[in-house]
């Protein structure tokens, strides 16, 4: 599988299991809907198999994925018996490998010598924060040597690495966000996922809140947070592949979140912001002021993250600027990432 090639996950969730602390945000059964139990062997082939129906002709690479929980914290009997199950589906052809998250502290040269004989391709590591400060309010239980020492122990063995950090854990102001960052930038990973932090049901968090000692980010200012995060990302040419929770049925049905800044479509208001910025400076730089009318070329698939949800971008361009007409035109010969206002373009990622 190339590394750039962005696959067709079959997700199999372990809520929890495998994890050895209680992290103050975490609720996996809030988040996926699925109540912790140990599934058998032959509930995650019928639910593989069951899933592989969704894949249509044209998809490219096949991952099955295991998380949800701590994979390599499982016992070892069921860490084989489920990379054993997931194998089948390679060996005959249908999943081309497998994937899974866990916890730093978790991954040795012992635990990753069990995986020598399956064809794991992909290891996330949840390292949530590269503050040992944050880490500890958290209850993550390991430290941000852990995450270092994990990369470079899978880097060795030529596993594609993730990393997923969280933005506006407790003690975390914003800056130890932006630090983590560059602290997980440095370590060269793969890819990364940037979710905001959540007030779960039941979780340590919710208590907290619910006592006043906990604050969470408002949306504003998180989308804002995980845009300057996405561009010293970007700028390391490391791929972010999620910003925010995956939006569900159940997330939309039940009241699994008390409070913090969820949006169903939060990785795009990200993009929405950038590309606001990216306008706005042309405009300024340009010297475009109380024009009649304002042409603003993008690539076709960014056309939607340039107007914004409900056109926010374009009804504030007009506002901020004094333009009574501003059209937003679609032009592949583009890239994905530039924007051209009468003939001045610039591309992502900005100055950080």
């Amino acid at each position: 599988m190339r590394r750039s090639e962005k696959p067709f996950i079959v997700p199999v969730f372990l809520p929890n299991m495998g994890c050895p602390h209680k992290c103050v945000f975490c609720n996996q059964s809030a988040i996926t809907g699925v109540k912790q139990k140990i599934p058998s062997t032959e509930e995650v082939g019928l639910h593989i198999n069951q899933f592989l129906n969704y894949k249509r002709s044209n998809r490219g690479s096949v991952q099955i994925s295991f998380f949800g929980g701590n994979f390599l914290g499982l016992k070892i009997d069921l860490i084989k018996s489920l990379l054993r199950e997931a194998t089948k589906f390679v060996i005959e052809g249908r999943v081309d490998s497998i994937r899974f998250s866990t916890r730093p502290d978790t991954i040795d040269s012992e635990r990753l010598d069990i995986l020598n004989e399956f064809p794991v391709a992909t290891v996330e590591i949840g390292a949530q924060s590269m503050d040992d400060k944050v880490l500890f309010l958290a209850g993550r239980g390991h430290t941000s040597s852990d995450t270092e020492k994990a990369v470079s122990t899978l880097k060795e063995r030529n596993y594609e690495v993730g990393i997923q950090m969280m933005i506006g854990l407790p003690g975390d102001d914003g800056s130890m966000s932006l630090y983590s960052a560059k602290k997980i930038a440095a370590l060269s990973p793969d890819f990364v996922r940037i979710y905001p932090t959540l007030v779960l049901k039941n979780s340590i968090l919710s208590r907290y809140y619910e006592e006043g000692k906990y604050i969470p980010l408002s949306l504003e200012k998180s989308v804002t947070l995980a845009k300057d995060i996405y561009l010293i990302f970007r700028q390391k040419k490391i791929q972010v592949i999620r910003m925010g929770i995956q939006a569900s049925e159940h997330f939309e049905r039940e009241t699994a979140i008390l409070a913090g800044p969820y949006h169903p479509a939060f990785g795009h208001l990200v993009h929405s912001e950038i590309f606001f910025e990216m306008a706005s400076s042309i405009i300024e730089s340009e010297g475009i002021d109380s024009c009649d009318s304002v042409e603003i070329k993008v690539h076709p698939r960014s056309i939607s993250k340039m107007r914004g949800i409900k056109n926010f971008n374009v009804k504030t361009l007009k506002k901020r600027f004094n333009i009574k007409s501003l059209e937003i035109i679609p032009d592949s010969s583009l890239a994905e990432d530039d924007v051209t206002v009468h003939g001045s373009q610039l591309t992502v990622p900005l100055h950080v």
